[in-house]
């Protein structure tokens, strides 16, 4: 297996110092934005938030366990991050329909319209930031964006332990 200097040395490091370097701005540029869009909902919705509220609608109510393990991260995060969203009424805690002692969390009414306001707000920004661009350059950077953050999160996946002999 090639070691991680193996891989830098096949690789233009002008070009990969350039990429940490964009990345790094691109994080900064992110956290002093927020990306929270424009207008009235700008900046109002935190990232945990927005991730597990989108989480939730598209993918329907689900346990703890399954929101944390879809986002990669740990459970009590979740239980940390949906919290808040539980006592805005953002999100609703309910039984599971088979087994009524766990929890599902759900999107509530409030929580979907609240959310599609931020997406509009969101939608808006990017629509601002990319005035200029082709369609074509959006779908591209979309599409390198999605390869770079499934990269990424594999790095971070955390790796499979080998079985235990008997």
């Amino acid at each position: 297996m090639p070691t991680q200097s193996d891989m830098t040395t096949h690789l233009d490091t002008g070009v990969l110092d350039l990429l940490q370097h964009q990345v790094a701005v691109f994080a900064r540029r992110a956290e002093q934005t927020r990306l929270g869009g424009v207008g009235q909902a700008r900046n109002s919705m935190d990232r945990a938030a927005y991730l597990l509220l989108n989480r939730l609608d598209q993918e329907g109510p689900m346990g703890v366990k399954a929101l944390a393990a879809g986002m990669g991260i740990d459970s009590s995060t979740v239980t940390r991050q949906v919290a808040p969203l539980v006592d805005s009424g953002m999100v609703k805690r309910t039984s599971h329909p088979e087994d009524g002692r766990a929890v599902v969390l759900q999107l509530s009414p409030r929580g979907k319209a609240r959310l599609e306001e931020v997406r509009s707000s969101r939608r808006a920004l990017m629509a601002q930031v990319t005035d200029g661009w082709t369609t074509e350059d959006r779908d591209i950077f979309c599409d390198l964006l999605t390869r770079f953050n499934a990269a990424l999160a594999a790095v971070h996946a955390p790796v499979p332990q080998a079985a235990s002999a008997s």
